[in-house]
């Protein structure tokens, strides 16, 4: 039997402290592990929310900026209410509602990847 259990997205960063504060203290991910070659280089991350798990390089040619991602998720309205609370200086999320029956909240990071939380409704 063939299962899939899991994808994975690398994203691409430029800053190590500036992916910190929007990924760990704006957006509420934990870092599970980091891993760097020597002090002096590029950082390479997981981090995760929930059931959602990310990898963060700096590493040149591992992945490139602009991605966009899609999280399917349930409780959007109460997600984007604890964003906005953050008073988060460099983003406010609106939601919306779409023509294909999703309430969607779309984030850019700040390396140029667009991450988008989307709640069937």
């Amino acid at each position: 039997m063939i299962k899939l259990l899991e994808s994975i997205p690398v994203l691409r960063i430029f800053d190590e402290a500036k992916a910190r504060e929007f990924y760990i203290d704006f957006l509420g991910f934990n870092i599970d592990w980091e891993h760097r070659y020597e002090d002096d280089f590029p950082i390479y991350m997981q981090i995760s929310k929930q059931n959602c798990h990310l990898h963060l390089t700096e590493h040149h040619g591992d992945a490139s900026p602009g991605s966009a991602l899609i999280f399917d998720m349930q409780g959007l309205k109460a997600y984007q209410q604890a964003l906005l609370d953050k008073q988060y200086k460099y983003a406010r999320p609106g939601c919306e509602n779409t023509e294909w029956n999703t309430l969607e909240m779309t984030i850019t990071d700040p390396f140029g990847n667009t991450l988008t939380f989307s709640e069937r409704l």
